[in-house]
């Protein structure tokens, strides 16, 4: 049996007895304690927010609660709790993580008509908590769109309008690159910064917004919970074409981009080693501190030469795990969390910290409760936003993607159609091992 076999097996054994695993039987939390486990390192501003969310709520039902914040290693923690029969009563995780998460058997399915407030909710947002067999699993929490992140400054110093075409884009990038936007007489800026590893699948994570930009995609629907691989397509291969010119070609990359991940490439960027970051708001108010207000602005992806416009769509689901005896607390904690006052803690203002990126509660302004215009960039671009399919494991399709494409970005003489094409017979195969094909 192979190793991702044998781990689907090992996970559909654990997750078998569930009942009784959740905050009832748990070590960590009393009976009446609601335990939240949320994917943010210990102690950051994210952390504290969502102690604020708890605490509210709190406040709000009289529910007690727990908040157990991890960062590394999230899911296999998560894996050791099953097995251990002491899963949370709430999970505050990716959208991208429903898949997974489901197929083992961990996830409550959600009545969305019977959640209050549920009616108010994006119907985007709604289609990330929703299984391939049609079901809600989750109750959404949070949207995240991508958009440019710019040095304004290096792009006014070498008068360049904002890019509009992905030419303009390199035009901008060259020029961040060979023209000392920063004035200190040497040649150590460029174009892109860019979290070009495969650690967590982040070459792909990147590129999907340029992917998704020029009307390409790794999958496509092919009848329900069916995919087939389209990482050949003519209009993803372009994509990941024009950015293998950024590397080889035009040379506009940070040195070592292809072995960094985010928490590298965000210190990339604070540093002025590059002026341009396509990413995520979760940033911005790091950035606005770090680098200064009027140094940086947002701008949107520009529309592909074949497509678009798109960018990697991607948030956070409140799920409500099986096996609690709190199933009435899980309810009301997930009705609070999509609750205009739920999600505007959620939104910490303009601060750093936000843990709801862009409200997905259609009754919240966010123009009134953030004040930097910047985040209505993220916010429009949200509307085109693309995101991962709910197969039963996304996982292993964005490792092996980030495999191949971070293999062409390093390797100048590699064919990316050829590349390509060796991929989706890797993505059909998965698919046919997930059963989703």
């Amino acid at each position: 049996m192979s190793r991702r076999l044998l781990g689907a097996a090992l996970a559909a054994v654990l997750a078998t007895g569930l009942t009784g695993c959740g905050s009832g039987d748990s070590s960590t939390a009393s009976d009446n304690t609601l335990e939240i486990w949320i994917r943010q390192p210990p102690d950051s501003d994210s952390a504290k927010t969502a102690q604020k969310l708890a605490d509210a709520f709190t406040k709000a039902s009289g529910v007690q609660t727990k908040v157990v914040a991890i960062f590394d290693d999230f899911e296999t923690k998560l894996n050791q709790q099953a097995a251990q029969k002491q899963l949370p009563d709430i999970v505050i995780n990716d959208t991208a993580q429903l898949g997974a998460m489901q197929s083992q058997g961990w996830l409550q399915e959600v009545d969305k008509a019977g959640l209050a407030g549920g009616d108010q909710l994006s119907e985007l947002a709604w289609k990330a908590a929703t299984g391939s067999d049609g079901k809600v699993y989750a109750a959404p929490f949070s949207g995240q769109s991508f958009a440019l992140i710019v040095r304004k400054d290096w792009r006014e110093k070498v008068k360049l309008d904002p890019p509009e075409t992905w030419e303009d884009l390199t035009a901008l990038a060259k020029a961040f690159t060979e023209q000392d936007p920063d004035g200190n007489g040497s040649a150590d800026t460029a174009g892109f910064v860019i979290p070009a590893g495969t650690k967590r699948g982040y070459a792909s994570w990147y590129a999907s917004s340029l992917i998704y930009a020029n009307g390409g995609d790794f999958l496509k629907a092919n009848g329900p919970g069916k995919y087939v691989a389209t990482a050949n397509d003519p209009k993803t291969v372009e994509a990941v074409k024009y950015l293998q010119d950024q590397f080889c070609t035009n040379k506009t990359v940070n040195p070592g981009a292809v072995s960094n991940d985010t928490t590298v490439t965000h210190e990339v960027f604070e540093k002025g080693q590059g002026g341009i970051y396509l990413v995520g708001p979760y940033v911005l108010a790091r950035f606005v501190d770090s680098i200064g207000t009027d140094k940086i602005e947002v701008l949107p992806v520009p529309k592909g030469p074949s497509g678009g416009p798109g960018t990697l769509g991607e948030g956070e689901n409140v799920y409500l795990m099986a096996g609690t005896s709190m199933q009435d607390a899980q309810k009301k904690f997930a009705e609070f969390a999509i609750s205009p006052e739920g999600q505007r803690i959620g939104m910490n203002k303009d601060a750093n910290g936000a843990i709801v990126r862009l409200p997905v509660n259609t009754q919240v302004d966010m123009a009134a409760e953030r004040q930097d215009p910047r985040w209505k960039v993220f916010q429009e671009s949200y509307a085109n936003a693309v995101y991962a399919p709910p197969v039963p494991n996304w996982a292993p399709i964005r490792q092996d993607s980030a495999d191949s494409i971070n293999a062409v970005w390093a390797d100048c003489g590699a064919d990316v159609k050829t590349v390509m094409d060796e991929l989706n017979a890797k993505l059909t195969q998965e698919l046919q091992s997930q059963n989703a094909s």
